[in-house]
């Protein structure tokens, strides 16, 4: 993989956008962190999302999808970077238990190594609900149902920048340059678009950026948010994934942004290290994925964290019929519960959103506490 993006570096004269090498690191094919065969989910790979910490995860998503699908009277469901395929597995399985199965669950997925994982997953734990299940290779052109994706925003590339003081020409774009054996930090003067785009989060945030801030956006957030959602003709898309409120995402005090690599269920700030090897991400501007939601004609059904997301779902219930009377399992449960809902812990951290087309209803995940107004 690095040798690989040496040569990009030399194609472009010594300069490569940041965008373009989180873009290689983590999608290059058969190279790239999430189209080669390391293990990356769960508590032997290089972090752990939510699906893996507990079912009770999709389990409370399955009961929002059951909302929606009992509204349109069917639908399908299609999730977006599936992973190992632990949330479709404990969402079909608490559907099935709900009698809401969607007529189709469809996973869309880059990668060819985590297909496989999750076919075999899927075949391990509901073998009588695999013929339900297929993978695209590009988003259905038409559907109606649930569109899910969590954790999966973190992962699009970004542009990344250096505020150098008020005036709006003094903004530089960070690139990559060869350095050894590695790659080092470079600075180049900001196009007239990205100055543009960093003042407006300056003002957003209050405008009290210090000298030499620095962070990053995403601009491929809304073409691409549009395209996965394209088909969708009635129904509701949830986004699940750590993020802010802009407001919040660019305060002063955030000088380094929110970048940062996972490598072995560790973090670490070096994003240039082991390109393909670990794991890169950006904290979600929410503000920004509502904007996009609207200007591809969806109505934003709510904004809230994923503890109050999961309240609304009803966890409690859940957790009762997953413990099914065994106290042991019930005080198990309850452990990983506290992981998923506590401040401390991903509660607040993770954010959910929901856009809707052609539906209307009180939907019961933002039913608890809705921020909408926060964005």
């Amino acid at each position: 993989m690095a040798e690989h993006i040496r040569g990009c570096v030399q194609a472009g004269g010594g300069w490569l956008s940041f965008e373009r090498f989180m873009e290689l690191a983590l999608y290059a094919p058969g190279l790239g962190y999430y189209t080669a065969g390391a293990r990356k989910f769960g508590r032997d790979g290089d972090f752990v999302t939510a699906p893996e910490v507990s079912p009770l995860f999709g389990g409370c998503v399955a009961r929002q999808c059951a909302q929606v699908l009992e509204s349109l009277e069917s639908g399908e469901i299609l999730e977006i970077g599936a992973g190992s395929g632990r949330l479709a597995v404990d969402v079909l399985k608490r559907l099935a238990l709900l009698d809401r199965l969607p007529a189709r669950y469809r996973i869309l997925d880059v990668s060819a190594d985590l297909r496989e994982r999750q076919r075999e997953l899927l075949s391990r734990e509901v073998p009588a609900l695999l013929d339900r299940v297929d993978w695209l290779d590009a988003p259905p052109a038409s559907f109606e149902g649930v569109l899910l994706a969590n954790e999966v925003l973190d992962a699009l590339p970004v542009v990344r920048f250096r505020w150098r003081g008020v005036k709006s020409d003094d903004v530089c774009e960070l690139g990559v340059e060869i350095a050894g054996d590695g790659f080092a930090w470079v600075e180049r003067s900001a196009s007239a678009a990205l100055r543009a785009r960093c003042r407006a989060l300056f003002e957003a945030a209050g405008g009290t950026w210090p000298e030499g801030y620095t962070s990053e956006y995403c601009s491929r957030l809304t073409a691409w948010t549009a395209e996965v959602t394209r088909g969708l003709r009635r129904g509701l898309a949830l986004w699940i994934d750590y993020g802010l409120p802009r407001s919040q995402y660019y305060l002063a005090e955030r000088i380094e942004g929110t970048l940062l690599a996972h490598l072995r269920q560790r973090i670490n700030h070096d994003v240039l290290m082991l390109p393909g090897l670990q794991d890169i991400t950006a904290w979600v501007d929410f503000t920004a994925l509502a904007e996009a939601g609207v200007a591809a004609g969806f109505e934003i059904a709510g904004f809230t964290t994923q503890a109050h997301f999961l309240a609304g779902c009803g966890i409690d219930a859940e957790m009762q019929a997953l413990a099914a009377g065994d106290e042991q399992r019930f005080a198990r449960l309850a452990r990983e519960a506290r992981q998923l809902l506590l401040p401390g812990e991903m509660g607040e951290r993770f954010k959910v959103m929901g856009w809707t087309r052609g539906i209307e209803g009180s939907w019961r995940g933002f039913g608890l506490r809705d921020f909408t107004h926060s964005l």
